[in-house]
């Protein structure tokens, strides 16, 4: 058994939340959440911050910096936890993944007005970022466990 070491998890997962980031925008290429132009919960967050609503490639960056950001420090949370807790990385990552969808798309982000709330939110939507989240956390959990072998 390894020794636990708290840098080695951050570093471990933060890697793992950047590259589980872009396979999840990927996926949502192929199954996107939202299908009828209403905008994403990074842009509306992106506008608030602000202060007032921003356009064109200003909203694009402030938007994209918002979700990778996300995604790295979801990523860092998760090796963190996984170095204590390595219950925490079970089903192969699958349950991280759906655990960040419950905490963000149905709760955190219709809280905040960010996003409908749950029950006002069609199927499709449900559907796809449940299955984009599990992505999300598998290949989390893949690059986590790389890449905290490597450090080693």
């Amino acid at each position: 058994m390894r020794k636990r070491t708290l840098w080695k998890g951050l570093v471990a997962g933060v890697v793992a939340g950047v590259v589980a980031t872009l396979a999840k925008t990927i996926a949502e290429k192929y199954y996107p959440p939202r299908v009828h132009g209403e905008p994403e919960p990074s842009e509306e967050l992106a506008d608030k911050l602000a202060g007032h609503h921003l356009e064109g490639k200003t909203k694009a960056v402030a938007s994209g910096a918002i979700e990778w950001g996300f995604g790295a420090a979801a990523g860092a949370a998760y090796g963190a936890l996984a170095e204590y807790y390595p219950a925490a990385s079970s089903r192969g990552g699958a349950t991280f993944g759906l655990t960040l969808m419950t905490l963000t798309h149905e709760t955190a982000l219709p809280a905040m007005g960010l996003e409908a709330p749950m029950e006002d939110q069609t199927p499709r939507e449900h559907a796809s970022e449940a299955a984009t989240h599990v992505i999300y956390g598998v290949v989390a959990e893949r690059v986590r466990r790389l890449v905290r072998g490597m450090l080693e």
